[in-house]
């Protein structure tokens, strides 16, 4: 299973970060996605916004701030 920081930089890199494009680039299902980055919203470490019928996903200033709140411990 991939570290919170896979989905980080996924959400990072990716424009936009929909929950299948971060699936698609950490390499899980898009249900699997959409779990660990609820939990990264939980930490406050990512936001998310409806755009039609998609979820997309930012990262909050916590996530720049420092890594060190992101573990693998999900």
């Amino acid at each position: 299973m991939p570290a919170e920081e896979a989905y980080v930089t996924a959400v990072r890199n990716c424009n936009p970060a929909t929950t299948q494009a971060v699936a698609d680039a950490v390499g899980v299902t898009r249900q699997g996605a959409d779990y660990r980055l609820r939990k990264l919203h939980q930490k406050g470490i990512v936001t998310s916004t409806m755009v039609g019928n998609s979820l997309v996903w930012r990262l909050t200033e916590n996530a720049d701030g420092g890594h060190s709140s992101v573990d693998s411990n999900l």
